[in-house]
């Protein structure tokens, strides 16, 4: 079975998922339905929300182990404890990855985000013609999910780049039309030897916002959900949407970056935080330190 130790989810529930998946595919479609719902925003207003829609772009890696998030066992394991734990709000993920926690129970009471657009295969030679290969509203408003999640990767160099900005237009519209919250991710990038890049100066970040910000025929229903990069006040005057913070990376000293996501967190328009691989898979295989850490920096202020 799965090459690391389980903590959470047992081997007989992994076991019954598979089973379930090959002999009775109506039962996502019932777990979802049947799974209690809570409003967007909790009485303080704030979100914070696991990103685990990496795996679906060819993306596994974590820090120095490329293959980190490749035993899927262990993701789920991990997720599923994160979700278990108070002050996690939700899920950000794939249909393969929500279906499953649907599945095992882990979504009750959590906002459940749909990734759409995942055909930009990290190292592709297509990357920066991001493909809507995920969810799509019409399969959001279906599963009854909460939240739509877009990336847009911004390169003036690549061409690519103008049929994700339209995709990612309808996907807006889309999205007001059927009354669905939609957090746009967006970035100024560039291809450097061979790979993608994202400028995570505030003068990109900024730019990136502007453009994005404008996609769709109507607003009402669109978030941010920004990296954190110096000069936060300033990003942060560049729009009225609300806002979510990426966590990014993992890095070697979580607790500096413990201390600048606190920082941003106190700015007009943030409203939480997106973070995956930095507190999924922490550096000392902690999640549940890790998880509650976030969660307190999200919660109490």
């Amino acid at each position: 079975m799965a090459g690391h130790e389980l903590r959470h989810v047992t081997p007989e529930r992994f076991a019954e998922v598979r089973h379930v998946r090959a002999t009775d595919p109506t039962a996502i479609a019932r777990a979802h339905a049947a799974r209690s719902k809570r409003p967007l925003l909790g009485e303080n207003g704030r979100l914070f929300i696991l990103a685990a829609d990496h795996p679906a772009r060819g993306a596994l890696g974590v820090g120095d182990e490329p293959m980190a998030m490749a035993d899927r066992y262990l993701l789920l394991d991990r997720l599923a404890l994160a979700l278990s734990r108070p002050g996690v709000d939700g899920v950000l993920a794939t249909p393969d990855i929500i279906d499953d926690l649907a599945l095992l129970g882990a979504l009750d009471d959590k906002v459940v985000v749909g990734s759409m657009n995942r055909g930009g295969l990290r190292g592709a030679s297509f990357e920066m013609d991001d493909r809507y290969t995920g969810y799509d509203i019409p399969g959001i408003v279906r599963d009854g999910l909460d939240f739509a999640k877009c990336l847009l990767r911004i390169n003036l160099d690549d061409a690519g780049t103008s049929r994700t900005l339209e995709a990612t237009a309808r996907a807006v519209t889309a999205a007001a039309e059927a009354g669905v919250p939609i957090m746009l991710e967006p970035f100024m990038s560039l291809r450097r030897d061979g790979a993608i890049v994202n400028d995570l100066s505030a003068e990109a970040v900024i730019t990136s916002v502007a453009i994005a910000a404008g996609l769709g025929t109507c607003s009402a229903y669109t978030w941010m959900k920004l990296p954190v990069v110096d000069d936060m006040e300033r990003v942060m005057s560049a729009t009225t949407l609300p806002t979510l913070l990426l966590g990014g990376e993992r890095a070697d000293d979580p607790e500096a970056t413990y201390a600048s996501w606190q920082r941003s967190l106190d700015l007009p328009g943030v409203r939480g935080l997106v973070v995956g691989r930095a507190l999924v898979y922490p550096p000392d295989g902690d999640v549940e330190r890790a998880v509650d850490t976030a969660a307190a920096l999200v919660h109490a202020r």
